[in-house]
C-alpha cells in the first residue's frame, strides 16, 4: 500500500476502536486534534523512523495538513502533552490488537542505553530506573534499563516491562508472567531451576537451552535446534525495534514520558504485523508494507 492507503488504514482501524470505547474524558474542553488522529500521527511516524515531537509536527504539517486540518492551529507542546497522556489508551488500543490466545510464547530482554558510558556519572535523566548493567551482545557495561519483552511466535508484542539494567532477567521474570501463561520459550538467561520449578506451580512452562553452551546437556533438557529456531522471533522483534524505532534512542527525561514514548513504538509495531496478517503477508516484513 502507499502511504497515504497507509495513513487512511491506520486512522480508520484506531478510530474504530477508540469509538467502540465511548467518551475518554469525564470532564474538561474537547481537544482540537482528535485522539485517533494523534495516534495515528504517532503509529504512522514511529514506522517511518520519526520519533521527535518536532519531527512529527513538521513533517505531516508540512505534507498531510490538509488532513489534518487541526494540526496548524495546535502548537507542539500541546500536540506532546496531549500524545503522553494518551499513553494508557495506547495501551488498551495494543491489546485488543493481541487478544488472540497464543499457542507459546517468547521471552527475552534488550538494553535501554540512557547515555554514553562515560557521561553516566554526570547523567541526572531517569535516576529511578537508570543503573549499571552488563549488555551480553556488545560484551560491555552500560547504564541504562532494559526492557524485558514477551511475544507469541506470530511476532506479536504482547506485555513490556521497564527495569533498571542491574535486576537479572531470573529475578524480573515472573512479573511479565502471569499464571497460567503456557509454555514460554526464553534464552539461556533464564536457565535457573528455581525459577522454572516456581512458574511450574502457577502453570508456566518455562523452556531454555542449558546455561553452558553445550549440546549434550541442551538435548537433556528437551531443548531442540527446531526451539532455538522459534526463539530467533524475538531477536527479529528486537532488531526492527532498535534500527527501525529507534528504541535505544532515548528522548525522555521522566518515566512518564519515557512509558508513553516506549508504548508508541510498541503499538506501531503491533499495528503494521497486525496489517501484514490481514494482508496475507509474512507477519515481521515491515520493509515493503509501505510503497512509495
Amino acid at each position: 500500500m502507499t502511504l497515504n492507503d497507509f495513513i487512511i488504514t491506520v486512522f480508520c482501524l484506531l478510530d474504530d476502536d477508540l469509538q467502540s470505547r465511548g467518551r475518554l474524558r469525564q470532564r474538561g474542553p474537547t481537544p482540537q486534534l482528535a485522539d485517533s488522529e494523534v495516534l495515528t500521527l504517532l503509529v504512522v511516524g514511529e514506522y517511518l523512523g520519526i520519533d521527535t515531537d518536532q519531527g512529527l509536527y513538521e513533517f505531516f504539517g508540512q505534507h498531510y495538513g490538509a488532513w489534518f486540518p487541526a494540526l496548524p492551529r495546535v502548537h507542539r507542546t500541546t500536540l506532546t502533552r496531549q500524545a503522553t497522556n494518551l499513553w494508557a489508551v495506547m495501551a488498551q488500543v495494543w491489546q485488543t490488537l493481541v487478544a488472540v490466545p497464543p499457542l507459546a510464547q517468547l521471552l527475552d530482554s534488550v538494553p535501554v542505553p540512557l547515555c554514553r558510558f562515560r557521561r553516566a556519572r554526570r547523567c541526572r535523566r531517569l535516576r529511578e530506573v537508570a543503573a549499571y548493567g552488563f549488555d551480553p551482545v556488545a560484551q560491555q557495561t552500560f547504564f541504562g534499563c532494559h526492557l524485558q519483552l514477551r511475544l507469541d511466535l506470530v511476532g506479536r508484542i504482547r506485555a513490556v516491562e521497564l527495569l533498571p539494567a542491574n535486576v537479572s532477567d531470573i529475578t524480573a521474570a515472573p512479573e511479565l508472567l502471569p499464571p497460567g501463561s503456557g509454555v514460554i520459550l526464553a534464552d539461556r538467561g533464564y536457565a535457573s531451576p528455581t525459577l522454572q520449578a516456581e512458574l511450574a506451580a502457577q502453570g508456566t512452562t518455562l523452556a531454555t537451552p542449558a546455561r553452558r553452551r553445550d549440546p549434550a546437556q541442551d538435548a537433556a533438557r528437551g531443548w531442540t535446534p527446531f526451539l532455538t529456531q522459534l526463539r530467533r522471533t524475538i531477536e527479529t522483534v528486537f532488531s526492527q525495534l532498535t534500527a527501525r524505532y529507534h528504541l535505544k534512542r532515548v528522548w525522555a527525561r521522566d518515566r512518564w514520558h519515557l512509558t508513553a514514548r516506549i508504548l508508541r513504538k510498541i503499538l506501531s509495531h503491533v499495528v503494521c504485523v497486525h496489517l501484514n496478517l490481514q494482508l496475507g503477508r509474512p507477519p515481521l516484513q515491515l520493509d515493503g508494507l509501505v510503497t512509495t
